[in-house]
């Protein structure tokens, strides 16, 4: 049995490690090992102990949990470039591998849908590498591609895919349909 919650700071060493593991087995083959590796345990620790701590109330961040321990998170706030007509974004989100494909990405989606729709947010977008896989799991959902860009990771230069969701409303049935 899994369960959503809101993170609190005492969270963060358990994210940090579901952040670097997932890091490492999601991009292993889609980034160069220099880039993979310049992610550490220690710079993610620091980057969710602030996170947590300084939480902004127009963000969030969810773990999905079992009675063992955090599998999953997610993180957003506003959309931070404001070259697309979005409103928010997910900064975030990552599954341990052996809890990918058990319908936790759409828990974790649902909640921070939910959670953007209380702000008073109507859309939804989030970057995603180009060859990354994970990108059926947001097409799953019906996101559509919107824009691209290049980024840098490390010493590497790689190209984005920008997915947006333009009603909340049209993403939480979605999901609730795809779930049932």
């Amino acid at each position: 049995m899994f369960h959503t919650r809101k993170a609190v700071y005492e969270d963060a060493e358990e994210i940090a490690n579901i952040h670097i593991n997932s890091w490492k087995s999601t991009y292993k083959n889609l980034l160069n090992e220099k880039d993979i590796t310049n992610i550490t345990y220690e710079n993610r620790l620091a980057l969710w102990e602030t996170v947590l701590k300084m939480q902004k109330e127009d963000q969030c961040t969810y773990v999905i949990h079992n009675e063992e321990k955090l599998v999953g998170f997610i993180n957003g706030g506003p959309e931070r470039t404001k070259r697309f007509n979005y409103d928010s974004e997910i900064y975030t989100i990552y599954l341990l591998d052996e809890f990918q494909r058990l319908g936790l990405g759409a828990d974790l989606l649902r909640v921070f849908a939910d959670d953007m729709k209380t702000k008073g947010n109507r859309s939804i977008l989030v970057w995603v590498l180009k060859q990354n896989p994970s990108s059926k799991f947001y097409e799953r959902y019906k996101a559509e591609p919107i824009g691209e860009e290049e980024i840098t990771i490390g010493e590497g230069t790689y190209q984005e895919t920008a997915y947006g969701w333009e009603s909340i409303d049209d993403l939480l049935g979605l999901i609730k349909t795809i779930k049932s």
